[in-house]
């Protein structure tokens, strides 16, 4: 039975099973996502004998991969449910993070990056699925921003606390990052277990019947869904400027940054811990945000902020250009909440969301490749500068076509998909039909 309004938390207007998804869910995001690895991992392969080629030629692979699995493990997610897909990414990541513990060789880092690449894509759509149909099954959903943003700084403030103790604990056993990596990963399993069935999808555990012709009938019904719902993908378009942007910044023009303008690399980490506690602040608080724009400004006027922020780093000195990373990091953190929810409230009723959120994560990841090989081109001609001023013209061109768009009524905010779409849905996305009727896109919002 669900709880009477009265049996809700105090306070918090969550229900007892929304409560615990939404903890379970923070714990989930935050180990998996707890790669103690992640700042020695260069130099762990360069002491395992691997040379830069090697080690680079691995990096590119790796992105390929992540790309390739998106779509067929978005469809395993509609397929056998988003809480299993959770579960099996999981286990994958466990064993990801010990493949270079008994290879630490060019096959041991191949395979380790090759399986974070499977487990990754499992979970990239699944667990933001999962989340939202299961708050939108408990009549939650006005809590889905907050809870989305919060994991998200949750684990980025934890990142901050355990990087700094990789180096002494390499000192006591070498492999220890990848151990504690594993450990992580086999956290989130636990919490992916503990997940609760949703309201609403029978006595079965969720799977769906069909084989292989079933998955291409997802795959088409996810295309089509953003074919006919020019919502939906402009949506996603207006996304792209958001993750390339934070993803170009944060790791490939980070110390090329500092370096140019005279900040020594010992500072480096000092910043990066500045700009992730930014990140991570603004992330759990997304309310902070006036209510009296609708979401879908918001998101225009903080990739402006994006923008505005890399050019603005041509002009300053070092300490100018360290406050503009931090604002830089806080309008990110505030942004990629905000456009998942957008992205979620934009699919169709009945759709299949895991495969249409890794649709999202293929677009965003092919563009930033591309900006990838440019800004290559930039940096070994000397032109740091150009590259980031060409970069914010890039995206104001790309916000002002989307706002003219928008406003010139060829694209109606909130429009829904086909009508059409076969109800072949998951255990989660049935619970999430059956937990409101019509769609989120169908109600007005009021508040971010």
């Amino acid at each position: 039975m669900r709880p009477r309004p009265g049996r809700r938390g105090a306070g918090t207007g969550l229900t007892p099973t929304a409560h615990r998804i939404i903890r379970l869910n923070y714990g989930f995001q935050l180990l998996f996502n707890l790669l103690w690895w992640m700042p020695v991992f260069y130099a762990y392969q360069k002491d395992a004998g691997l040379s830069d080629g090697q080690i680079f030629g691995i990096q590119s692979i790796y992105y390929v991969a992540f790309c390739l699995f998106e779509i067929p493990t978005g469809l395993i997610a509609d397929r056998i449910g988003t809480r299993n897909c959770l579960r099996a990414g999981a286990v994958v990541m466990t064993a990801a993070n010990l493949a270079p513990v008994f290879s630490a060789s060019y096959t041991g880092f191949l395979v380790h990056f090759l399986a974070i690449a499977a487990g990754r894509s499992l979970t990239s759509g699944a667990a933001s699925a999962y989340l939202y149909d299961g708050l939108r099954a408990e009549k939650c959903d006005e809590h889905y921003l907050r809870a989305e943003g919060t994991a998200r700084a949750l684990g980025l403030v934890a990142k901050v606390v355990c990087w700094p103790l990789v180096g002494p604990l390499m000192a006591v056993a070498h492999p220890t990052p990848y151990v504690l990596s594993a450990a992580s990963a086999a956290g989130s399993l636990a919490c992916a277990v503990a997940l609760p069935r949703l309201a609403g999808t029978g006595g079965g555990t969720g799977e769906r019947r069909g084989g292989g012709g079933a998955f291409l009938r997802d795959a088409g019904t996810a295309l089509r869904c953003v074919a006919a719902s020019r919502w939906l993908a402009l949506v996603m378009v207006q996304g792209v400027a958001i993750f390339t942007l934070s993803r170009i910044c944060q790791v490939n023009l980070f110390q090329p940054i500092l370096l140019d303008h005279g900040i020594a690399e010992a500072s480096h980490g000092g910043v990066m811990a500045a700009m992730t506690v930014a990140e991570a602040v603004a992330s759990a608080r997304p309310q902070w945000l006036s209510r009296r724009l609708p979401p879908v400004a918001w998101v225009s006027i903080l990739s402006l902020a994006l923008a505005g922020s890399l050019a603005a780093m041509t002009l300053g000195g070092p300490w100018a250009v360290v406050a503009l990373l931090c604002l830089f990091a806080a309008a990110t953190g505030f942004a990629y909440p905000i456009q998942r929810k957008l992205v979620n409230d934009a699919v169709p009723a009945h759709a299949p969301r895991a495969t249409l959120l890794s649709v999202e994560s293929i677009v965003d990841r092919a563009v930033c490749a591309l900006a990838a090989i440019a800004v290559g081109a930039y940096l070994a001609a000397g032109r740091l500068d150009a590259l980031l001023w060409h970069s914010a013209l890039a995206t104001a061109v790309l916000l002002g076509v989307f706002q003219l768009l928008l406003r010139s009524g060829a694209v109606k905010q909130g429009s829904a998909g086909p009508r059409a779409v076969p109800p072949a849905a998951p255990e989660e996305t049935r619970a999430g039909a059956a937990g409101r009727p019509g769609t989120a896109r169908s109600r007005p919002r009021k508040r971010l």
